[in-house]
């Protein structure tokens, strides 16, 4: 390969990168490599079902898996899996941002998440929470009595700093 076409190759995927600061690229990293099921460099169809299937969500179809697969521009490796995200979260502001990471965990879209749940995958997923932190968290965001999490609170007094409720 001639070093005019190396170099245009390196700025293309450079610019990509350059979206993200280096944590996030990381933490991007991890959670491709939590769906890489199959460990072969790409996310499939049948990684996208395991990855549903980890988070309890068993009954995903395939026309859903082919839709989500058609918003790549080709093979989901990790320059096109970041690319995806870019898109997606180019204009967003941060609250959404947030709110759409914790709607993964509510398909139903109810704006709450069993207090259990949030807590084991907190605690076993990416940059593990410790019990302490969760703990914490769920001090200054108590459970209901049912013992869910109000996510959409959540999300607003990270972004905001004040709770909904006291506005």
């Amino acid at each position: 390969m001639s070093p005019k076409k190396a170099k245009k190759k390196e700025g293309a995927s450079s610019n990509v990168f350059s979206m993200f600061e280096q944590s996030q690229i990381q933490e991007f990293k991890e959670a491709f490599t939590i769906m890489d099921q199959n460990r072969d460099g790409f996310i499939d169809k049948s990684d996208l079902r395991d990855t549903f299937a980890a988070l309890g969500r068993l009954n995903v179809g395939n026309d859903e898996l082919d839709e989500m697969l058609k918003e790549a521009s080709g093979a989901v490796n990790f320059t096109v899996f970041l690319t995806m995200f870019g898109e997606k979260l180019k204009g967003t502001d941060p609250e959404e941002t947030i709110l759409n990471a914790f709607k993964i965990f509510d398909p139903e879209g109810k704006g709450v998440l069993k207090g259990d749940e949030i807590k084991y995958y907190l605690m076993s997923q990416a940059d593990k929470f410790t019990e302490t932190e969760v703990e914490q968290m769920f001090s200054n965001f108590p459970l209901d009595v049912a013992g869910n999490l109000d996510y959409k609170n959540l999300c607003y007094v990270i972004t905001h700093g004040e709770d909904k409720e006291q506005e």
